[in-house]
């Protein structure tokens, strides 16, 4: 099997194309990124955050490990949030987490979920395919059999399937711009410091100078061999008409948001609203910890809840 590889990486680059970088498929999980692991990098400069509690409320009610899909004879896991005794369909939130891709796992962002669902929404935390396992679109693939999951199951957990949204942080967040810009049927998009370009001025994505960066080891090329790729992966691609109102929550590193003017050019092109919040001096990695971690909730409460008043109102005229 080597020597095949070989000769087809070969005659491939004899051809003037390029053989698929593959070493990053370890197969392993990589647990270089964590909450634990972005607290002891930000502390140093941040010594007074604290980390979000993971503590599910009184009020709120956890579903985990259900499977939302099968690839390859493995299970695909997500877990629910909810608010305890709801007696309607509630708006709902799938909730991407970040980790270039590469690291990272869906419990990163239950204190997220759980705050959510206190304020009325029901969160779903997938789990998606990782560069170590599977490279570009597996990712997306996985995550878009998770919006037809919760689709077809909003009336088990009592979801207005026409209120769904799409939130990410970080690559979590580059994955949720591109479903939103591609998937059809959902309310909005709501980005935690997620590039919105991989190949752009103001990008700092593909810098392998120094080591594979974490977008090659996604795709399995660099920029250069396969921009096609890298650009097909860019949610500003696809921003258009159609797209649903996007909420961007920011960090002070200007490399996380590129792409972002842009995007929102096209939205108010089309007359779509958008909102921007930029937290000033904080990491990227702001969303895990206070005193960022509070106000990020209000901003994604406040957010939804317009666009929720926005349909009563159309819906009632």
């Amino acid at each position: 099997m080597y020597r095949l590889i070989v000769t087809v990486c070969l005659i491939l680059v004899a051809k003037g194309g390029f053989c698929q970088f593959m070493q990053g498929l370890t197969h392993k999980p990589d647990t270089s990124f964590s909450n634990n692991s972005a607290y002891r990098n930000a502390v140093k400069k941040y010594p007074a955050i604290k980390l979000a509690p993971d503590s599910l409320p009184e009020d709120v009610e956890a579903i985990k490990n259900i499977s939302y899909s099968t690839v390859n004879k493995q299970l695909l896991l997500l877990d629910v949030f909810a608010p305890k005794r709801q007696q309607k369909r509630l708006p709902a939130i799938i909730i991407i987490h970040g980790g270039g891709w590469r690291s990272g796992n869906r419990t990163q962002h239950y204190a997220l979920a759980q705050q959510l669902a206190r304020q009325g929404f029901v969160c779903f935390t997938p789990a998606y395919h990782l560069s170590t396992d599977a490279l570009y679109p597996a990712a997306v693939n996985d995550l878009k059999a998770a919006i037809a999951w919760v689709k077809s199951h909003a009336k088990k957990y009592n979801v207005d399937a026409k209120k769904l949204s799409v939130l990410g942080f970080s690559a979590g967040g580059q994955l949720a711009t591109l479903l939103g810009t591609t998937e059809k049927n959902l309310m909005a998009i709501v980005d935690i410091d997620g590039t919105l370009a991989l190949i752009h001025p103001e990008s700092g994505e593909g810098d392998d100078s120094k080591s594979i960066s974490a977008a090659t080891y996604w795709f399995g090329y660099n920029k250069t061999q396969r921009p096609d790729l890298w650009k097909e992966a860019a949610a500003l691609t696809h921003v258009g008409p159609l797209t649903p109102p996007t909420l961007f929550i920011n960090s002070s590193v200007d490399r996380m948001h590129a792409g972002r003017t842009d995007y929102i050019d096209t939205l108010n092109k089309y007359k779509i609203y958008s909102e921007v919040h930029t937290f000033p001096d904080s990491p990227h990695t702001f969303c895990l910890f206070e005193p960022w971690f509070t106000p990020t909730v209000k901003y994604i409460t406040s957010f939804l809840n317009k666009l929720h008043l926005k349909i009563k109102i159309c819906n009632n005229l």
